[in-house]
């Protein structure tokens, strides 16, 4: 891995983990639904979300679950690589000043294809709150053609 690409294929293994971990803010709540354009009252009014299932507001499920592409982005397998597909499933709320924590583990590595499936989990308190898989396209590294000796 190096400053500005992250892991190439070549130097990934089954079983490598990275994590993120982030507390939610309001802040976040309020900048997540500008940026998607989900301004669901649960997640924006205390009352509406104090009369729901959930008994108060809750952080956008996408939220916890961008910092899997965070993990993906900056630290396994890195710049460079590439989402090619995501498969979640949403397991509890998440409120305002949880720690989510976004663990990324390495399942399979498919070299033909350049393809490296990921097993994601997102917790709060050591509690899943999003599970699900993940595949990306990871870069080959290049051969370097030897520079040609001056006659």
């Amino acid at each position: 891995m190096d400053e500005l690409h992250g892991y190439y294929l070549e130097d990934l293994s089954v079983g490598m983990t990275a994590k993120f971990a982030k507390t939610i803010t309001e802040a976040d709540i309020l900048m997540f639904a500008g940026v998607s354009g989900d301004t669901n009252p649960v997640h924006l009014n205390e009352e509406f979300g104090a009369a729901s299932m959930f008994k108060g507001r809750i952080a956008h499920g996408m939220l916890s679950a961008s910092l899997l592409s965070t993990v993906f982005g900056t630290k396994l397998p890195g710049p460079g690589a590439i989402y090619v597909s995501q498969n979640l499933n949403f397991k509890a709320p998440v409120r305002i000043g949880d720690t989510v924590v976004a663990r990324c583990t390495i399942r399979e590595i498919v070299v033909e294809k350049r393809r490296v499936v990921f097993d994601c989990v997102c917790t709060v308190d050591g509690k899943p709150v999003v599970e699900g898989d993940a595949t990306l396209m990871v870069s080959r590294k290049v051969a370097v053609a030897p520079t040609p000796v001056a006659a």
